[in-house]
Parts: structure tokens; sequence; C-alpha cells
């Protein structure tokens, strides 16, 4: 497969959609107004939340974050694939590489979190209505985000340690920019118990957190299934709805891009189910 650790002096060839020549020039336009879309949205979200004092409340306090968080994780990722569609330069550094690895790993993660802990602030409003501006103190709200942060930072952490570790066999990567499973691919043979380190901890980011989730939506169903007014059911729905569908659409594509054997992930595939969580969803959000 090549001399070992070659990258590291060379860097990386990001093949990108060069495989598509026909496709670049579209992807580009659609790209570049999705990006616009979504910095549009969430900043707007994030200076709405500060100025108007009805909306400092829990629930826009963690929209906040997830706005940020949004807004951060897309502007890892599309610049290098605006480059890189307009032919400009498909190379990256070794260092830039493992940079934006850690980068989008740990906004990834953090988003991972933050979802938990929003979805526990919507069980707290539907399940403890009375003790609900007791629980979600804004001191308690602001532990829990820098605890998402941590925990996010954590995990990339350990993960890119873990990656850098690896002996890596060639330097051309089938994708836009550099993420793990596509990384994981360049290692060179012998690495198995790095890889299940690897998976344990993305199992752990991933898995926890959703079970977490269906917990919390399980106890907030039952609590919807007991009220007798239409109103407060319908309240119920509209508060919980949008975020379920933020949570659907984030862990159904994180659990089947990061979740998968290396040997089954295909990086043709997988260059355009990153295109949906790296561009689509941080647009989508901000509108749901």
């Amino acid at each position: 497969m090549g001399s070992k650790n070659t990258s590291i002096e060379d860097g990386f060839i990001l093949v990108g959609f060069s495989d598509w020549p026909q496709l670049e020039l579209t992807l580009f336009a659609f790209i570049s107004i999705f990006y616009s879309l979504t910095l549009f949205g969430s900043i707007s979200i994030i200076a709405l939340s500060r100025l108007d004092p009805r909306l400092h409340t829990p629930m826009y306090f963690f929209l906040c974050h997830l706005s940020f968080l949004d807004l951060c994780y897309t502007t890892s990722t599309v610049p290098q694939l605006l480059i890189n569609l307009s032919r400009l330069d498909r190379t990256i550094s070794y260092g830039g590489c493992v940079a934006q690895l850690l980068i989008s790993l740990a906004l990834g993660s953090t988003e991972a979190v933050l979802l938990v802990v929003m979805a526990f602030d919507r069980y707290a409003a539907v399940c403890r209505p009375l003790h609900y501006t007791t629980i979600m103190h804004p001191h308690f709200c602001q532990a829990l985000a820098i605890a998402s942060w941590v925990g996010g930072l954590m995990n990339s952490l350990i993960q890119t340690g873990l990656m850098m570790a690896m002996p890596l066999c060639g330097s051309q990567l089938n994708h836009f920019f550099c993420e793990m499973p596509v990384l994981l691919k360049l290692a060179c043979e012998g690495t198995g118990g790095t890889e299940a380190k690897m998976f344990v901890a993305r199992v752990i980011i991933l898995v926890f957190p959703a079970a977490l989730i269906e917990g919390s939506y399980a106890n907030i169903a039952q609590a919807v299934l007991k009220l007798t007014s239409m109103a407060g059911c319908g309240k119920a729905l509209g508060t919980c709805g949008s975020h379920l569908l933020v949570v659907c659409l984030f862990y159904g594509s994180a659990i089947y891009t990061y979740l998968q054997p290396t040997t089954s992930y295909s990086e043709s595939e997988g260059k355009f189910v990153a295109l949906f969580y790296t561009i689509i969803t941080p647009m989508l959000n901000p509108l749901i």
C-alpha cells in the first residue's frame, strides 16, 4: 500500500468529487447557497435569542449553543470543500488534516452530548412543569453546556490521539475532508487493537446519548398521554417535536457513518452521506 507514514511529510490529497467532474460546478453552486443559508439562519437564531428578553429561557440558551455548533461545524469543512470543487488545490498538510479532524470531531461530539441536555430540558418542562424553573436554574444550565463542550473535546482528543499513533500507508483520501472512517482506510496492518479502542469511544459518544434521549422521550410520551387538555398536548408536541426531528437527523447519519466496520465503509457513498450531515442538516436545523 505504500511506505508507512509518508503522509506526515507530504500531507494528503483530497480526492473529493473529482471522480464526477460533471457534478463539481453544480455542487459548488448549491453548497455555496446552502452554506450562506446556514450562516444566516444560525447567526439569526443566536442574535434573536440574545436580544429578545422573552427568549432568555433554558430552551433558547441551549438552542444558541446548538446553532453555534452548527455554524462552526459546517465552517470547519465547507471552505475546504469549496476550494476542492474549484480545483484550485486538492491537498492538505498533515497538520491541517489533524486539526480538521480534531475540530470536526470535537464539535460533532459536543452536539451529541448537547442534544441529550436538550432532551433533559424538554423532559423537565413536560414532566416536571411545577419544578421546571428550579431544576433548570441558569447556573445549572451553564454547567450542562460546559459539560457538553468538555465531553466533546475529551472524546475528540482521545480519538485523534489514537489516530495519530496509527501508522498510515498512502496519502490519498477519497473524501472532501479529513474524516475518521476515511483515515482508518489508510491504516496499515496490525492496528486492530487501536481501531477497537476508537470504536468503543464512538459507541460511548453516540449509543449512550441516544439511549438517554430515548429514555427521556419515553417518559415524555407517558406524560403527554396522561394530559386531558388538547391544548396541553399540542404545546408538548410542539415543544418536543422539533428537537426530536433534529435528533433523528443527527444520530441517524452519525451512527450510519461511524458505527459500521471500516471494512464495509464505502468511500464513494460516504462522501454523499457526509454532504448531508455537514451541509444539509446544519442548514435545516435553524428552520426546524
